[in-house]
């Protein structure tokens, strides 16, 4: 008989602990975001899309050799003897011209690694987070303006179109 008293007393006692709960979060204002109009403001170290300016980009492929994925795409060329490119922002000379720099974000585990290596500190993690597309091969960002540099592009003008068929093949 005692033992039946002490299971009702058990049962009594986890059912108030629970409706204490219950009734704690009845009146704390909710936390629910409207996500398009509403956004979650990230910490400051976070590591979401990267972005490269490529106005400061020297072409020294560092980001792209310690990248663990292999998710940096660099190709560069030499610079003339009387070709100046001009200087980055941080004043270091430019020798190489960018012809590609493409970063596949399909690819990338966010890890920030690429960023540490950049001596013009070019490449960053942005706070950006919405980077939903319909199609993965909108995942793969361009950075590189050749057309900068008065190059005419080979073919039939359609070489994007057959880079990114090259890059899914692989």
């Amino acid at each position: 008989m005692g033992q039946y008293f002490r299971n009702m007393y058990d049962s009594m006692a986890s059912i108030w602990i629970g409706m204490n709960i219950t009734l704690k979060h009845l009146f704390t204002p909710s936390i629910t975001l409207q996500y398009p109009e509403e956004k979650w403001e990230m910490p400051e170290r976070a590591r979401n899309q990267l972005f490269n300016d490529i106005d400061d980009c020297i072409g020294c492929d560092q980001c792209a050799r310690v990248c663990p994925v292999d998710c940096i795409y660099i190709e560069c060329e030499k610079v003339g003897k009387d070709e100046d490119l001009g200087l980055t922002s941080k004043g270091t000379k430019k020798r190489l011209k960018v012809m590609r720099f493409d970063i596949d974000m399909a690819l990338c585990c966010y890890c920030g690694l690429c960023t540490y290596p950049c001596p013009t500190e070019c490449l960053v993690m942005t706070p950006n987070y919405e980077a939903s597309v319909y199609d993965r091969t909108d995942l793969l960002y361009r950075y590189a303006r050749p057309e900068d540099y008065d190059t005419k592009p080979e073919g039939n003008g359609e070489g994007a179109e057959d880079e990114k068929e090259a890059l899914e093949a692989s």
